[in-house]
């Protein structure tokens, strides 16, 4: 039977940068707007639950949006939301109307090329392209 010690010894501890997509206000994208964060990957590059709870405190999020100041916080598994539970970004512990959550993230492989949405703390639902995976 699998321990949650051996989920963190199979996945490993991913930086993932994620850029926006193309959409009306950036029909090339943009490399200025985005995501870094770190979560612990498994071998198909999903986000292995057993190995984050194990490694939480590493698995931080700095959130860069054009010129204003980067915003940074945490990858948190939250109950609610499809499937029962929600990978959220959250940067203020203490309150959850701040918190960015990521669209059906348990079920994404993060791997360059991808495509991944998340919905911001105004309910805007954005699209992304994972540009960069790779250690810590």
């Amino acid at each position: 039977m699998a321990t949650a010690a051996n989920h963190v010894a199979t996945a490993m501890l991913r930086r993932i940068r994620l850029n926006l997509a193309r959409s009306k206000a950036f029909p090339d994208g943009s490399a200025r707007h985005g995501y870094e964060f770190v979560a612990p990957l498994d071998e198909a590059g999903h986000i292995d639950l057993a190995a984050w709870r194990e490694a939480r405190g590493e698995c931080t999020v700095r959130r860069f949006w054009g010129n204003e100041r980067p915003e940074r916080g945490y990858l948190v598994h939250r109950a609610g939301g499809a499937r029962g539970a929600t990978w959220v970004f959250d940067y203020d512990q203490g309150a959850v109307d701040d918190d960015e959550a990521g669209y059906r993230f348990g079920d994404h492989a993060f791997a360059p090329g991808e495509y991944v949405s998340l919905r911001d703390e105004d309910g805007d639902m954005h699209t992304f392209r994972v540009v960069a995976v790779e250690p810590p």
